[in-house]
């Protein structure tokens, strides 16, 4: 009899332990499965902007935007997609700029810059198929260049920013915030590119990013020298254990000094660029001024002689 309640017992135990097991991994996975939702959440939001609500919905693109589209990615590289994402990333995600509307406009481009081009070639047939051929290629390619464009304007942004913004952050860290109360005041008090990607560092990392990954991330979103040394030297301190105030004071510092040398350094090259304005535009002028009234004297002087 006591050994019957024994097992009993023990098999209750063993049950009730798998249970508590199950209970737990089930948890852990619910909890998971929220934090990959929020970033994923964030992912969109910060990933396609303002866009419409049927876009948001998730409504395709319409059928003839669609069609182009889809010849546009058939005759780009695998990687077209992926690469156009990585670029609005760069570009700040504009708003209704999602890498399906710019691949449909390279396709409206290929078609609809071609026969433009045709027109001005129908003196020959080899020449029709050139210009055809050129319009064509810059429909295609005219999109990449505006995301270019607006990629390297935000990032130029973010780069004259980052001083400031380190020194308020090195600020609030020194007088007694935590590194994510910190970045919270400076996401609140400041405007531009930079204080966007610092809101959304902040999302992540109270969605259940870690730190290191949050900024590893934002390292990936620019192209800033200076915001990767930021990043980089942040997730060294946070993996060695040192102090985030001093790292941000000495960041700040080093920003501030590289500011004022890329200052000297476009100073400097004032005077080379200057030289050839002048020697085009000015100095035929003055010449003119100068040498006209004598040379026209000469001349009278020549032809009553």
């Amino acid at each position: 009899m006591s050994g019957t309640f024994l097992l009993l017992t023990g098999v209750a135990a063993v049950a009730g332990a798998l249970a508590l097991a199950g209970a737990q991994v089930a948890t852990a996975a619910t909890g998971t499965a929220r934090v990959s939702r929020g970033l994923a959440q964030i992912e969109t939001t910060y990933g396609q902007g303002a866009t419409d609500v049927a876009d948001t919905d998730g409504e395709a693109l319409p059928s003839a935007l669609d069609r182009l589209r889809a010849l546009a990615a058939r005759i780009s590289p695998a990687t077209a997609i992926a690469s156009l994402e990585h670029r609005l990333d760069l570009a700040g995600n504009p708003s209704r700029w999602t890498a399906e509307r710019v691949m449909a406009f390279k396709g409206v481009g290929l078609l609809g810059l071609a026969p433009i081009g045709a027109l001005y070639g129908l003196g020959s047939a080899l020449t029709l198929v050139a210009y055809a051929l050129a319009g064509a290629a810059v429909g295609f390619f005219l999109p990449d260049v505006l995301v270019h464009n607006a990629a390297t304007k935000r990032q130029a942004l973010m780069g004259k920013e980052l001083a400031d913004v380190l020194d308020m952050l090195t600020v609030c860290v020194e007088a007694g915030l935590g590194f994510d109360a910190a970045v919270s005041q400076v996401a609140r008090n400041t405007s531009g590119p930079l204080s966007v990607e610092f809101s959304r560092l902040l999302q992540e990392m109270q969605l259940g990013k870690s730190r290191v990954e949050a900024l590893r991330s934002l390292s990936g979103r620019t192209t800033v020298a200076a915001v990767h040394t930021f990043a980089s030297s942040l997730v060294q301190a946070s993996e060695l254990g040192i102090p985030t105030a001093r790292v941000l004071h000495e960041q700040a510092g080093e920003i501030r000094v590289k500011r004022r040398q890329a200052a000297e350094e476009k100073a400097q090259k004032v005077p080379v660029k200057i030289l050839f304005p002048l020697l085009l535009c000015i100095f035929p002028a003055l010449f003119i001024i100068i040498i006209g009234p004598a040379g026209i004297e000469i001349y009278d002087s020549l032809i009553a002689g």
